[in-house]
């Protein structure tokens, strides 16, 4: 063109501008801005801002802001230019510099210059100050109401947490287009008000206004942020209609949906039926399928990734390390590390989470304590998963050493670090260091955050200290699931079980939808007061709430079905229970041993070990429980051989259950040498020595063993003053029982329970003061229950009060009127008094009410059998000879001053017949069988499932003497040791 001589104008440079900007080149836009200048059209506007234009495109905005200087004068348009210029390259700083001389040189802007500011603004945390001082400026110049700048105001409001002003403009916005409700939505959501954006999307919904894709993707993730699935699922009814079911912003929102839902198989579904996944697709199924425990199929899902040329970033490789952190992939996860580090994603945040979080669930402690100090450590997360490293190791001394240099370093923690220190001291039971990390998280105001606070009182709870946890929940503001089924657990594990049942109710209530946990721990409490029914009805609505297979809830139901006694239905909840483990076994043995259903419970035990199934320190526990509640020994020892084959002799768990064996089985003095061998004793051991030893009569023994305890600095609680007041019981020390009982609220903080104050009853009934028990019951503080009557009225009859014993009579009736005990008791002390139409209305009124009197069933072992007598009983093979050595018995018995005791007797017909019905107790015939079976240097060991009467009692003192034998004999109360005419429980049970 030069060549022809024709002469370029301006109109031929703003085309080769043009050029300049779509190809790039900032090398030409230089070469031709000389040009421009040596031919004068630097007065051109048009040219200039299109110089401008290459600038910028360029990157180089130092030469654009030379050419705004140099233009005489500068248009709307050309300030415009530099200042999106500017924001696109989110220098903030300049841009507002920029605006600020723009209006000292008195030139309006227009909407795209407020735009450019507004986006600039948006890309930092700029300060509420310098927002309202724009929004002034966009009022001032008349834009307060246009769309476009308004819905940017919004946007930029609530990314800096300015809700209520975000509100306000959109609000007042006359015309609101997608983007305004877009920019609300997302805003709002971002600020953790979900539920406000899900409002929002609904009223936008009913106005009539089309949602576009971009608006399903900001509610949708709203529902999977606060987990509103089924919102989120109605949401996806209608992305369906309106036709954005193939919208890639979409699918990825309803992906993230449905795998925080545990619904993969739709998650799975709309990701295969995308059209352009993308990364974000990708990221959501990834992290999903991780969340889930599906780490293989996570790790597959990379490998499709990068076959599809898509790149990983810092949330893909994140999600992968936690799938590789849940299934101990260590090698994976390393391969992961220098991946990373080879794509300069190592030192993000996240990333260095995750990474610590993999190496310390893969047990590599070492390698995550190196990484962490690699790492800056001015990331609290870094620190809260040390914390975590330790406490699984129960490490508590490394976890706080963690907590000091944290303090140390001026690092602050948040919510996650408290709970982190609080879950070791659980763990290893150290409540006072979990006690003055509460102190520290009231001083750093954590003491209302729902997650610091469930964790407090999970601590709380699970150490007893009940009142405390309560207290805190009390104080929350928030509902919380988490902190209502902790404190329902904690309740149902230290046997408030009807406490755990109010407050499980309670929780419903309030509107909080229970979890497995909470669901679990209600059945176990229905389980411990055997509330067969409703623990039923709780676990219909278990099974409602998509709880039907959940194995805890499994567990809990078999262990409500066997305490109950309802054998078939706990085998069938039990066979229901698709992978039974050993907590499984363990629930159906411990829940037919604690309540009397021991042989079935051995039976179990039998099949556990037959089905290979590993057994634990619970599993013994629970069977030689049952073995010591048969009184059997034989089963016992050989569960004992079982224990010394695997290895758990030693621990402290297995001997207390063994001292309790041997003291159940008659065996006191076996039980008192395997506790004095005990390495290690804790609260439990010296429980169950000082409950032998009172079981057994030797309240003396009990006691010194008692301020032993108390000098070794081992804290007493319910369990140890039950036997120390049965204690003084046993031997009439009256005035030191009652100063024990004191001593339980006022030196131990341990507020009595109901059988405490059976104990203080028996106490003061024993040694004759009957009419300060009736005081001491009617001013207990809460109802008396059903035993508190009971004691009362077994005094009545051995001090033959029958005034006082139809006092406690009435009120046992009331509580129990199935119980057969109370029409016997109270039969005998109107026999007792001679009042005969008295004991024959009582025995009228049982039979009327259908009442039947448990049979009396007494057992003895003989050469490593067990023998089983009822009363009257000739099935026995020896039944002839039992019978004929009785007899013998009697008459030397009767030569030496005994006499029958026809008072105490429930029988029918005439004298004659109660003579003969006494003679022929269950025990007396098992004690004959063992006189006659047993070496004369063996003791005679017999167990009764009821009280022995007055009657038989007094037989066999006189027994022992004509036979000088040894007998023993364990009822329903206690074990009375026979020797020489005399026995241990000094005419007293």
């Amino acid at each position: 063109m030069e060549e022809r001589g024709i002469r370029a104008n301006h109109q031929t440079y703003l085309w080769l501008l043009e050029g300049c900007l779509n190809y790039g080149s900032l090398l030409c836009g230089q070469k031709l801005h000389g040009t421009i200048l040596k031919l004068g059209f630097d007065s051109e506007h048009v040219l200039c801002d299109r110089i401008i234009d290459v600038y910028v495109a360029c990157g180089d905005l130092d030469s654009a802001v030379k050419v705004l200087d140099d233009m005489h004068n500068r248009s709307v348009s050309s300030w415009n230019r530099i200042i999106n210029g500017f924001a696109a390259n989110k220098l903030t700083g300049r841009v507002l510099g920029l605006f600020r001389r723009m209006t000292a040189e008195k030139m309006s802007p227009d909407e795209t210059t407020f735009a450019g500011v507004l986006r600039a603004c948006g890309g930092s945390n700029v300060s509420f100050h310098h927002v309202e001082q724009i929004h002034a400026r966009i009022i001032y110049h008349g834009f307060g109401a246009h769309t476009r700048v308004c819905n940017l105001l919004i946007d930029l409001y609530l990314r800096n947490g300015f809700i209520d002003s975000a509100k306000k403009i959109f609000d007042r916005l006359y015309f609101k287009n997608s983007v305004s409700w877009v920019a609300m939505m997302s805003g709002l959501s971002q600020n953790e008000h979900e539920v406000e954006s899900i409002h929002l999307f609904c009223q936008m919904h009913s106005s009539g206004i089309a949602p576009t894709p971009y608006i399903f993707s900001s509610v949708l993730s709203a529902c999977a942020k606060i987990q509103l699935f089924d919102v989120g699922e109605q949401l996806h009814g209608l992305v369906f209609k309106e036709g954005f079911s193939c919208e890639t912003y979409v699918c990825n929102a309803l992906v993230t949906l449905y795998s925080r839902s545990g619904n993969l198989t739709s998650a799975e579904q709309i990701f295969s039926k995308m059209r352009y996944g993308d990364g974000v697709s990708y990221n959501s199924m990834i992290s999903g399928l991780a969340q889930q425990g599906f780490s293989d199929r996570a790790l597959e899902l990379f490998k499709d990734m990068q076959l599809n040329c898509l790149k990983p970033d810092c949330v893909t490789v994140a999600s992968l390390l936690s799938a590789c952190a849940s299934i101990g992939a260590l090698h994976t996860g390393r391969q992961l590390h220098s991946y990373a580090m080879k794509a300069g994603m190592s030192s993000d945040l996240i990333l260095e989470g995750s990474l610590l979080d993999l190496y310390v669930k893969c047990s590599d402690i070492d390698t995550a304590h190196k990484f962490f100090l690699a790492t800056e450590t001015d990331n609290v997360v870094l620190w809260n998963v040390m914390l975590v490293a330790y406490g699984q190791l129960g490490n508590l001394s490394d976890s706080f050493e963690i907590f000091r240099q944290m303090q140390i370093e001026g690092m602050l923690p948040n919510q996650f670090t408290y709970p982190s220190l609080l879950k070791t001291c659980t763990s290893v039971g150290a409540l006072y260091l979990g006690e003055q990390i509460h102190t520290q998280v009231i001083k750093t105001g954590f003491q209302l955050n729902v997650y610091v606070c469930s964790v407090l009182i999970d601590m709380y709870a699970k150490h007893g200290k009940l009142d405390t946890a309560v207290k805190i929940l009390r104080r929350l503001t928030e509902e919380d699931v988490v902190s209502w089924t902790a404190l329902v657990a904690g309740h149902a594990q230290h046997g408030m079980f009807a406490e755990a049942l109010k407050l499980f109710v309670e929780m419903l209530n309030r509107g909080i939808q229970s979890d497995n946990i909470g669901f679990s721990s209600a059945i176990s409490a229905c389980a411990g007061i055997q509330a067969l029914n409703q623990g039923q009805q709780i676990h219909a609505k278990s099974c409602v709430s998509g709880y039907s297979d959940d194995p805890s809830i499994g567990n809990s139901l078999v262990s409500l079905y066997a305490r109950c006694g309802r054998i078939k239905e706990a085998y069938l909840a039990f066979e229901k229970i698709g992978d039974r483990d050993n907590i499984s076994w363990n629930a159906l043995i411990s829940g037919f041993a604690q309540h009397g259903y021991c042989e079935e419970a051995l039976k179990v035990f039998v099949q556990m070990t037959k089905a290979g199934v590993e057994v634990n320190l619970f599993t013994f526990a629970s069977a030689v429980s049952a073995a010591a509640n048969m009184a059997n020994k034989k089963p016992g020892k050989q569960i004992h051989a079982m224990i010394l084959k695997t290895g758990y002799s030693s621990e402290t768990e297995v001997s207390n259950v063994l001292i309790t064996l041997y003291a159940k089985c008659g065996g006191i003095d076996d039980a008192e040498r395997e506790f004095r061998a005990m390495v290690e004793k804790n609260e439990v051991s010296w429980n169950a020595m000082i409950t032998g030893y009172s079981q057994h009569g030797y309240g003396i023994k009990a006691l010194h063993l008692f301020e032993e305890m108390k000098k070794l600095c081992m804290m007493p609680n319910h369990i140890t003053f039950v036997g120390v007041l049965t204690a003084c019981s046993h031997v009439g020390m009256v005035n030191e029982g009652l100063d024990y009982f004191e001593s339980m609220s006022k030196e131990h903080g341990l507020a009595p329970k109901p059988e405490h104050y059976v104990c203080v009853v028996n106490l003061l009934s024993r040694a004759g003061f009957l009419s300060h028990a009736r005081r001491f019951v009617e001013d207990m503080p809460t109802k008396p229950d059903a035993m508190v009557w009971r004691t009362l009225l077994s005094a009545c009859i051995v001090h033959k009060n029958m005034e006082i014993g139809e006092f406690a009579a009435r009120h046992l009736l009331e509580l129990e009127p199935e119980d057969s005990a109370t029409y016997v008791l109270l039969s005998n002390i109107y026999a007792v008094a001679g009042k005969w139409d008295s004991r024959d209305y009582a025995r009228q009124m049982m039979k009327n009410r259908g009442v039947k009197k448990e049979p009396g069933r007494s057992w003895i072992e003989v050469k490593n059998s067990i023998h089983a007598f009822f009363v009257g009983d000739r099935l026995h093979p020896l039944a002839d000879k039992i019978h004929e050595y009785l007899k013998d018995l009697n008459e030397q018995a009767a030569e030496i001053g005994y006499m029958p005791d026809h008072y105490t007797l429930l029988g029918d017909g005439e004298q004659g017949q109660r003579d003969a019905a006494a003679h022929i107790h269950s025990e007396k015939l098992a004690i004959a069988f063992g006189l006659l079976s047993l070496s004369n240097t063996i003791p005679v060991h017999v167990f009764k499932n009821l009280r022995v009467c007055n009657d038989c009692h007094n037989w066999i003192k006189y027994v022992s003497k004509i036979s000088n034998r040894a007998i023993v004999v364990r009822d329903a109360y206690r074990f009375h040791h026979f020797e020489g005419g005399i026995c241990s429980c000094r005419d007293y049970w």
